[in-house]
């Protein structure tokens, strides 16, 4: 491995990825680090694969934008490269006339956002799309789909190896040191240790994304970018009922409760999961707790009623690097070169979870623009 690259780019998850294909040219070298064995093992691997449209992120935030412009771009891969997906659309369901007044602000919200072709449906027609499905109203958002994001990530990293990026797997970054022109990045492999001096340091780490920024100097607590583990677990759904829905079927959200609540999704073999639950957590732990069956049972009858409570088998866990703490407002993503902070070349991702996976061309077209004005 050359001792002086052009760009390091730390964590080969869905956004590193998406990072280092956009980045790479032939005339730069490019190098990524991933402490795991290959890519994706954690956030990116361990998620519903929802395409989001946009709807609940607040107005002229990053989340908003670059979810609405990955959604249009994520679609558009996904035709042309064959990624599988499927544009399911999406129904948020209101089980009474109190929820229906917050699918209204709901819709404002979207509206205001970009998103396109949302629109109220009536019981009735909530019936004629979904006749299993119980509520007096719905939104839905023709948008929202799923992607196999395992597929997704294979195509960025051919599309970041294509273009001459160095991937290296099972290097975990253990120090990042700022020096004259750059950063010196020492790395911990399986056979030892090696240091990279590179012009720019990227950070998509992730879960770990706070504790690289805190590596290279950044004071993650002043600043804000201390993140908070969010386990989320899924359940299946057997019984043969996966065929009882044809949409991505969602409660109204509560306020001021961290994600958009329980809800069922269609995978791509169309197998119908529950989640994620909402778990702030201390540390990253992928165990399921199987006393949570009646939580996930109770929390979607009331809009899913012929879900029993024996149709449930625990699924996957996954965890979410939230920048919200419990009780918080919603906090945007950070996207941000940190030249100002004395680190120029830093260019810090911190608290990209959902949408992330959808905003990923879109994250990635903008870290490019950044690094293009550097090098």
């Amino acid at each position: 491995m050359s001792n002086s690259v052009d760009i390091t780019i730390i964590g080969a998850g869905v956004i590193g990825l998406a990072v280092a294909a956009e980045v790479t040219r032939r005339d730069r070298s490019v190098y990524v680090l991933e402490k795991n064995e290959t890519f994706g093992r954690e956030t990116s691997s361990r998620n519903s694969g929802v395409t989001h449209a946009g709807i609940y992120y607040p107005e002229g935030s990053l989340k908003a934008g670059l979810c609405i412009e990955g959604n249009r771009r994520l679609y558009e891969l996904c035709q042309r490269y064959g990624i599988p997906h499927n544009r399911l659309g999406k129904l948020i369901v209101a089980v009474n006339d109190d929820e229906v007044a917050q699918l209204e602000s709901l819709q404002e919200k979207g509206g205001r956002n970009g998103v396109q072709e949302l629109r109220m449906v009536s019981r009735r027609e909530l019936k004629s799309l979904e006749p299993h499905v119980d509520g007096v109203a719905a939104l839905f958002s023709p948008a929202t789909g799923v992607v196999d994001a395992h597929a997704l990530m294979r195509y960025y990293l051919s599309m970041a190896q294509y273009a001459g990026a160095h991937v290296a797997f099972n290097a975990e970054v253990v120090g990042i040191e700022r020096g004259k022109g750059g950063y010196r990045v020492s790395v911990k492999d399986g056979t030892g240790s090696f240091s990279i001096e590179s012009a720019i340091v990227i950070n998509c780490a992730g879960l770990g994304s706070d504790r690289i920024a805190a590596m290279a100097g950044i004071d993650i607590d002043a600043v804000g970018y201390h993140l908070h583990y969010c386990k989320g677990e899924y359940f299946s759904v057997g019984g043969g009922k996966s065929k009882y829905i044809r949409h991505l079927i969602y409660p109204v959200p509560l306020p001021k409760v961290t994600g958009v609540g329980i809800h069922a999704t269609l995978d791509m073999d169309g197998r119908m999961l529950l989640g994620p639950s909402v778990e702030y957590v201390d540390k990253v732990d992928y165990a399921i707790d199987d006393r949570n069956q009646r939580l996930f049972y109770k929390s979607v009858k009331p809009f899913l009623p012929f879900i029993e409570y024996e149709d449930l088998a625990p699924e996957m866990a996954g965890v979410r690097p939230k920048l919200q703490g419990p009780g918080d407002e919603i906090h945007d993503f950070v996207i941000r070169e940190e030249g100002d902070r004395g680190l120029p070349g830093l260019i810090d991702l911190i608290g990209i979870e959902s949408p992330g996976l959808t905003a990923s061309p879109a994250i990635a077209k903008l870290v490019a623009a950044t690094v293009d004005g550097i090098l």
